[in-house]
């Protein structure tokens, strides 16, 4: 289609092939799937559109490997000796699991072990009530005393902190609605083709991310969306089809990257993806010459440069736009306090997109609580491998090994050394253990120049082993270095390591990276904390675990300023999110902003009924594997998630016995109760009774049938006289009243 508008636009006459021979010479446009096209004896020649247009699509990956564990989850994740919280009890430890009889029939209760000795016994079906505890930097917290009103008053204190928290919150989100932006217009012709000439077929995350920004573009009011992606997963092209989306509408965009050596690198693959159009791309950075500085800065002024890349730079006073529309922001967590608040004003007035592989908690957070807009990519290329990770002392044959593998498969090797002072000796040192290596330093204190030679040099080839700082961190793709060594691994954070393993990988080769401490070093335990969990973190798309552990880690205090680090560490991270949530929905909802919004959380009714409701330990043996079932189950809210698990329960551990069949009878009793506006069932002498949420209705004449009584707020149904039919009679009357509730 897009060939024939392309003649037709040049006034040459073709013919469209279908099934007959063609009936002159002359241009005729076909359907095939060759990617190379041949001439035969001159007068006839067949041209592929990859020839024509310089493109071939590759298939990407659709979901093949597990995606990362999502917020929630790696909250949810616990183990015996953790720290956790109860929503009605406060903090505790879990003590693991026990059977216990009630009623007569056997169910399975979580041990959560408080202050003084005190002990609460949870059943499984209220699992949903305990979540881990993740406090401020990781100390251990105070344990509540039950049957006080201590951890009352401290759910009180947070509360109204939350509240003061998400009306300063909610002055930033009125200002951004109420703010008229730039709206831009519907792709053109020329957005098709650019986004046509994209090498790869997009991921679905992807393709919704793209739409996602688009849509907001498109609105009158600013944009403030983060695109949260791990290394490798496209979030770059959505950057370069947003820029484009833009300066097609006659407007600058800036791009603003954390080092020099990004801004470079993002500034060739802009150059390559927007070479066939008008568009003009300027980088600005420490790279350039002032004199090269001053004319780019003299350029973006009068709007004769389109896109500019650059690094903090781009912030600072002397650097004027003439028309500024879309701002992206590439790892925002890099900048200082200063350039914050620089892009904080930005916000009000221009569209502002961030993009990042690790979301910081403050980032994260902001996000899942509404007050920014955020788009998640978790489907990996399809030819990307998880990195082998491994955690070692310093060792000269494992650094040899490691190093000469490389090697003899013709790729290349990062060696990471922080420390500029020593790095020489390093590399002198690497070339002793293995001299077949040709070794060069990259380090950000040698002149722009010479570290610009270096970097094209490693990448073209001309050296095996980069020793080299921590300035190849962020976003680096160099697709033949699949062994990364990291010395001194224990000195650095957590989210350096993971950027840091981002640089490999980036090819179908499978990639290493090594971990390395000083030999006989005993590591502090946040360094441990920090290697374990960069050792455990090898699946794809590991970012929003690696974010919520280096929370757990560093401390929540960074949220919303230092000041709130108490808040968070008297109720744990995951009580004051869903406070701090809450809060900000109400205030949005007293501002009309959202009318339409649920409640934060589903809320289940509690149940207590006559039966045996459990996973038996000779079904699932693995405490940790049945804990995560019984967690996985208190947060289903539909009956098509049930059949799902139900499945999964016979794939996995084969057919279930009856304990199994109550507690998913259990879940789903709860999940219609939940929709219907039930706040508890529970069994009293021959009946069971429903005692309905405040202020819901109950439309008696549809309800009452044989052995069902209706009364204000109550529902029973008579056990006695419906004997063994109970649970289907208490289904269907569920199943009534929850579509009375839709």
């Amino acid at each position: 289609e897009r060939l024939a508008e392309l003649l037709s636009d040049e006034n040459i006459a073709f013919t469209l092939l279908e099934d007959d021979p063609p009936a002159s010479a002359g241009v005729i446009l076909t359907h095939g799937s060759l990617n190379t096209g041949w001439s035969l004896a001159e007068n006839v020649v067949l041209l592929t559109d990859n020839e024509i247009f310089g493109v071939v699509k590759k298939q990407r990956g659709q979901g093949k490997h597990v995606s990362a564990k999502r917020y929630a989850d790696f909250l949810s994740a616990i183990s015996v000796g953790d720290y956790i919280v109860h929503t009605d009890h406060g903090i505790g430890r879990f003590g693991g699991m026990t059977n216990m009889s009630t009623h007569g029939n056997e169910r399975e209760f979580l041990i959560l072990e408080y202050a003084e000795g005190d002990k609460l016994y949870v059943p499984t079906d209220q699992v949903e009530n305990v979540s881990r505890y993740v406090g401020s930097g990781g100390g251990a917290p105070s344990l509540t005393r039950l049957g006080t009103q201590q951890w009352l008053k401290a759910k009180q204190k947070v509360e109204k902190r939350a509240g003061e928290i998400a009306r300063e919150l909610m002055e930033l989100y009125s200002e951004r609605q109420i703010v008229s932006g730039y709206s831009f217009s519907a792709d053109n012709v020329w957005q098709q083709e650019l986004e046509a000439s994209f090498p790869y077929i997009e991921t679905k995350d992807q393709l919704e991310a793209i739409n996602a920004v688009k849509e907001d573009m498109e609105r009158a009011k600013p944009m403030d969306r983060l695109v949260c992606g791990d290394v490798g997963y496209g979030k770059t092209e959505v950057a370069i089809r947003s820029t484009f989306k833009a300066v097609m509408d006659g407007v600058q965009v800036a791009v603003l990257v954390p080092t020099t050596i990004l801004a470079q690198q993002h500034f060739t693959t802009f150059t390559e993806r927007l070479g066939a159009f008008p568009v003009t791309i300027e980088v600005l950075s420490r790279f350039r010459s002032d004199k090269e500085q001053h004319d780019v800065l003299r350029r973006l002024e009068k709007g004769e440069v389109d896109v500019c890349i650059g690094t903090h730079r781009l912030l600072q006073k002397d650097v004027a736009f003439k028309n500024l529309g879309l701002v992206i922001i590439d790892e925002e967590q890099r900048f200082g306090v200063e350039h914050k608040e620089r892009l904080k004003k930005m916000r009000s007035e221009v569209d502002v997109l961030t993009m990042t592989a690790t979301p910081i908690p403050r980032t994260l957070h902001m996000a899942l609580t509404g007050v920014r807009d955020m788009s998640v990519m978790e489907t990996p290329p399809e030819e990307r491998l998880p990195i082998k990770t491994y955690v070692a002392e310093y060792d000269e044959e494992l650094i040899r090994e490691a190093i000469l593998r490389e090697l003899d498969r013709g790729g290349q090797v990062f060696f990471v050394h922080n420390r500029v002072q020593t790095i020489s000796h390093v590399a002198t040192k690497l070339m002793e253990i293995i001299p077949e290596a040709r070794v060069a330093i990259g380090h950000g204190q040698m002149p722009e120049r010479r570290l610009e030679q270096v970097m094209l040099d490693f990448a073209s080839g001309t050296s095996d082993v980069l020793v080299c700082s921590t300035i190849i961190e962020s976003g680096l793709d160099m697709p033949n270095v699949n062994t990364l060594i990291i010395n001194q691994a224990d000195k650095l954070g957590l989210y350096q390591l993971y950027q840091l393993r981002g640089r490999v990988g980036r090819g179908t080769n499978r990639a290493y990276a090594y971990f390395l401490y000083r030999q006989g070093k005993e590591l502090t335990d946040t360094a441990q904390a920090r290697l374990k969990t960069i050792f455990q973190a090898t699946e794809l798309g590991a970012g929003f675990q690696i974010a919520m552990k280096d929370l757990e880690i560093r401390g929540a205090g960074n949220i919303l300023g230092s000041e709130q680090s108490g808040h968070i560490a008297a109720v744990g991270f995951d009580m004051y999110s869903r406070m701090l949530a809450e809060a900000v929905r109400r205030l949005k909802e007293e501002k009309g902003f959202a009318k339409d919004e649920k409640p934060a959380e589903y809320m289940h009714p509690s149940i207590d009924l006559p039966l045996a409701a459990h996973i038996p330990e000779y079904y699932v043996d693995n405490l940790d594997v049945r804990l995560s079932l019984y967690q996985r189950l208190s947060k289903i809210t539909s009956l098509e998630e049930i059949d799902e698990i139900t499945k999964e329960f016979k794939d996995r551990f084969g057919a279930y016995p009856n304990a199994v069949e109550s507690l998913l009878y259990a879940i789903k009793v709860k999940i219609l109760g939940g929709y219907a506006g039930v706040e508890s069932i529970s069994t009293d002498s021959n009946q069971i009774m429903l005692k309905m949420n405040e202020g819901v209705g109950l439309n008696k004449e549809m309800l009452l049938t044989s052995g069902v009584k209706v009364g204000t707020g109550f529902v029973w149904l008579d056990v006695d006289y419906l004997r063994t039919r109970w649970q289907s009679v208490l289904f269907k009357t569920l199943e009534k009243m929850a579509a009375i509730g839709k």
